[in-house]
């Protein structure tokens, strides 16, 4: 029977280009593994991501809002699948090796707290050291997955979501198609859930972003991908500088908008009282931990073992998990 990974790797050299990435010259893992015989070492990364435990409790993870009214906001979930879908696209037409790209999408946020970037702040004022989820991101997939073991990613796959969010010099084409995927992403849907939300309207967009992108989020986003599309070359992908320009103005306005909009973010006030209750009480009360997370504690210290504990925690079982620790039993609502 032949080899169909061997076949997979044979077909890449000829669909990927001179600046993509071939899986069979990944620089391989952290634990030597054999091939598998049907997926490709990217493939492979892509179904560990997808199985895993994290992936599964991104769709209860805030992206924006918290605990929205309604059934079409985005979760931290649907802005990870949004964020891959047009990093595989952007990457089969720069000629890229598409799985990579769908591997560091999917594990991308993997490491993101309760209650999205409010969850962040708080955990980097708690954290000894502090805290950022895209190293979150890499723990999670290096050493909490699996009871401890970690997912054992390919190199390429891991250094691309630890660098998701800032970029490195040395990073693959396509590590940097998913950054700038999830940056194209997040400043539309995130509109989009401002719109639905009332917070804004589509009128209040600036006038040289809807004269360039036009008024509807399917429109801004093509406008985007398909200008970063045409003018990347020589393997420096880039949008042409009118458009960064747009898209700069784009990412600001959205800052000034939706991120630091006291209507949007009305709540967040509430996130580090709610953090912080249960960081300081496992801090003080350890052998209360998990049992999982007293190993760690064992071996990386308490504050880290308290903080893996807390960022892996949904929206939902924070809020449980605070009300059995700090509400008495008879004020609970049932």
């Amino acid at each position: 029977m032949p080899c169909l990974r061997e076949e997979r790797e044979a077909l890449e050299r000829s669909l990927i280009g001179p600046y993509g990435t071939l899986s069979a010259q990944s620089r391989g893992r952290l634990r030597p593994e054999a091939p598998d015989p049907v997926r490709s070492c990217f493939q492979r990364d892509v179904d560990r991501i997808t199985h895993s435990k994290a992936f599964r409790r991104l769709k209860h993870k805030t992206q924006v809002f918290l605990q929205p009214e309604g059934d079409h906001y985005r979760t931290r979930l649907t802005h990870t699948l949004e964020v891959t879908r047009l990093a595989r696209t952007i990457a089969r037409a720069l000629r890229l090796n598409e799985d990579l790209c769908e591997a560091i999408g999917l594990g991308h946020d993997l490491g993101h707290t309760p209650f999205g970037h409010a969850g962040e702040r708080a955990l980097r004022e708690l954290m000894p050291g502090g805290f950022h989820h895209y190293a979150q991101s890499l723990r999670v997939v290096d050493r909490l997955e699996k009871g401890g073991r970690g997912l054992n990613l390919c190199y390429e796959t891991r250094m691309g979501i630890l660098n998701h969010t800032t970029g490195a010099p040395d990073d693959s084409r396509e590590a940097t198609v998913v950054r700038l995927s999830d940056r194209i992403a997040y400043i539309n849907h995130d509109l989009d859930d401002a719109i639905r939300a009332g917070i804004l309207t589509e009128d209040a967009l600036p006038e040289e972003i809807h004269r360039h992108c036009g008024r509807s989020t399917s429109q801004r986003i093509n406008s985007f991908v398909t200008n970063l599309i045409t003018h990347s070359a020589g393997g420096e992908i880039r949008m042409s500088p009118e458009m960064q320009q747009v898209f700069d103005r784009f990412h600001d306005f959205m800052y000034e908008a939706v991120y630091r909009n006291p209507t949007a973010k009305g709540e967040e006030s509430k996130v580090y009282g709610i953090l912080a209750g249960i960081f300081r009480h496992y801090q003080q009360n350890p052998e209360r931990l998990p049992e999982e997370f007293k190993a760690i504690a064992e071996a990386d210290g308490l504050d880290r073992a308290v903080c893996d504990y807390v960022a892996g925690m949904t929206d939902s079982y924070a809020i449980s998990v605070y009300g059995d620790l700090f509400i008495p039993a008879a004020w609970s609502v049932k």
